[in-house]
């Protein structure tokens, strides 16, 4: 049986905007989701919406009752309860949602990679993308997006700096080519490497975008779904953030993949930090 792979983009504190997609992939009144899907969220569920402690209840729902069907990564918002903050934020989670935050990420159940292979199509999810510099040298080129997932959940867990490494969104400084995977831009960071050397893999990614047209003959927008498509040599990059704000976008979809088999979090050898 094929696997329906729903990637959401990120949230932004909209609950009611994550209900309503959830609803249309096939949950049922019982916040149940259907055998055939798995959703894998990228980051970024809180901030910015009216209902973050909301969308936080929500998600730790799934985790608990049907944690093989939602697959959870981490966004450099949630990352703000993980670590020390790094950026000034008006709004604060409560503390009973900070301290869920928390225990997605201590007890594992919150991730920073996965991989999604579909019958001709190899992904690599994360929130902000990898660079190509960051590929190179923090995984050591790792020719699939499998073993990349591996090695950024390993370096995740062994709390290597490289993963969090913030670039031009994070200090308002120049592009840094070898951000991490929580903050890379997307049109100064991420895509610049890998328009000069082939992709070993597709990947998707939330946290920026232009949302609309671009120049760049190889970039479509779709602006019903708000997704962002740039054909590489031997992959694709996909951006899926919505760009909620404090209101949310009222026309967006999930990255629905049709998968040969349900997505599965793996742990490899620390890569460099």
């Amino acid at each position: 049986m094929s696997i329906r792979v729903a990637v959401i983009g990120d949230i932004g504190g909209h609950r009611e905007e994550l209900a309503r997609e959830l609803r249309r992939l096939g949950a049922d009144d019982n916040g149940r989701l259907p055998d055939d899907l798995v959703v894998v969220q990228v980051g970024d569920l809180i901030h910015r919406g009216p209902d973050s402690d909301g969308v936080v209840r929500l998600v730790d729902r799934y985790l608990r009752k049907q944690p093989e069907r939602w697959i959870q990564l981490i966004g450099n918002h949630e990352a703000h309860y993980l670590r020390p903050p790094v950026f000034d934020w008006n709004e604060r989670l409560s503390f009973g949602s900070r301290r869920t935050v928390r225990r997605w990420w201590r007890d594992g159940i919150a991730h920073a990679a996965v991989a999604v292979h579909t019958a001709d199509e190899e992904f690599l999810i994360t929130h902000a993308g990898v660079t190509e510099p960051f590929w190179r040298h923090q995984l050591d080129s790792a020719v699939s997006a499998a073993e990349s997932a591996a090695r950024l959940n390993a370096t995740a867990r062994d709390e290597a700096t490289a993963l969090f490494d913030g670039g031009c969104i994070l200090g308002g400084g120049p592009p840094n080519p070898q951000v991490g995977p929580i903050w890379a831009d997307r049109e100064l960071e991420l895509l610049p490497g890998w328009r000069n050397r082939p992709m070993p893999f597709s990947q998707v990614h939330g946290h920026s975008g232009s949302h609309g047209d671009c120049a760049d003959e190889r970039t479509f927008y779709d602006a019903r779904q708000r997704h962002e498509v740039t054909l590489l040599e031997g992959g694709r990059i996909i951006g899926i953030d919505p760009g909620h704000r404090a209101d949310p976008q009222r026309s967006w979809r999930s990255l629905v993949l049709t998968a040969t088999e349900p997505p599965r979090i793996a742990y490899e050898h620390s890569a460099t930090a």
